[in-house]
């Protein structure tokens, strides 16, 4: 209590300096974080009425994007991988990363889903790879979710790759119809709710916030151990960059979501705040009760 009772007293001194100028508050973020900040937001409002804050979700990769390409300002970027800041942001665009906040790969599904009263930790490989069995995922080139979920299955592959039935398998889940592929992890939600998909690859806080089903993945496939950073490694992805020719590979490692202020943030001053109370006790408490870990 005495934390944010701390940070509220400067913001308020900060705002005093502020004066009379804007004080709107833009957020590019990812779309796993709309209902973590959602909540935030909403609590922080609650000291400070006056501001407003604008919330726009998309996958992380298109999010820097906006201002990369787009030229677009905003004063936050919250991104579900820190390495994009890093990669694309830093040092043109902004100067360092602040990681916040953990998660892990899940297979979620709902009753409805083909073979959803079957599937386990053992046999998931064998249901998803079934031809009747219809999979989501996110587009790799503009959310990490999806290229992590491309990531998961072959570090699958990797730790499958004494059984040739299961490796089979995998290539065929890879190979699958690339329909229901999205930009972002939370559009894939209203496929699998009108039954369009049977299961989505996504993250273990999404399925938790929005009451799904989910199938917890293995330590050494789903990215939620940093310990196991030199296994996670051994895969990668290469996408597009922050320009159309450009590209970047991104190898596997535990997840790490990040956020920065940008360097021409419009209202740098009730940014600074609001990032000093994502990383207050409060706001660590309000991504734990959205099941992510904070860091």
């Amino acid at each position: 209590m005495k934390r944010i009772m701390i940070i509220t007293i400067a913001s308020i001194l900060l705002f005093g300096c502020y004066g009379n100028r804007d004080s709107r508050l833009t957020i590019f973020h990812a779309g796993s974080l709309s209902y973590p900040l959602k909540q935030m937001v909403d609590s922080f409002k609650v000291y400070h009425p006056d501001i407003s804050i604008n919330l726009e979700a998309s996958g992380s990769v298109d999010a820097a994007r906006k201002i990369t390409e787009l030229k677009r300002e905003c004063d936050i970027m919250a991104s579900a991988d820190y390495r994009i800041i890093e990669q694309l942001l830093i040092p043109n665009f902004a100067d360092s990363s602040i990681n916040f906040a953990s998660n892990s790969m899940a297979i979620v599904y709902t009753p409805k889903s083909r073979y959803s009263n079957e599937i386990n930790s053992d046999n998931w490989i064998d249901i998803l790879s079934k031809d009747d069995v219809y999979i989501g995922r996110s587009d790799p080139n503009a959310d990490p979710c999806g290229y992590r979920s491309l990531i998961v299955l072959d570090l699958a592959k990797r730790s499958n790759h004494h059984n040739s039935a299961k490796v089979v398998a995998i290539n065929k889940i890879l190979n699958k119809e690339k329909t229901f592929i999205r930009p972002k992890e939370v559009d894939l939600l209203a496929l699998l709710d009108a039954g369009a998909v049977d299961y989505i690859f996504l993250y273990k806080s999404v399925a938790v916030q929005h009451k799904l089903n989910y199938l917890e993945l293995n330590d050494s496939i789903s990215l939620i151990n940093p310990k196991l950073n030199d296994f996670y490694s051994g895969t990668s992805v290469v996408i597009r960059g922050g320009a159309p020719k450009d590209s970047i590979t991104i190898y596997g490692e535990a997840m790490i979501y990040g956020l920065t202020i940008l360097k021409n943030a419009p209202n740098k001053v009730v940014a600074e705040a609001f990032v000093d109370f994502i990383r207050s006790p409060k706001g660590k408490e309000i991504l734990r009760r959205s099941g992510q870990e904070a860091l």
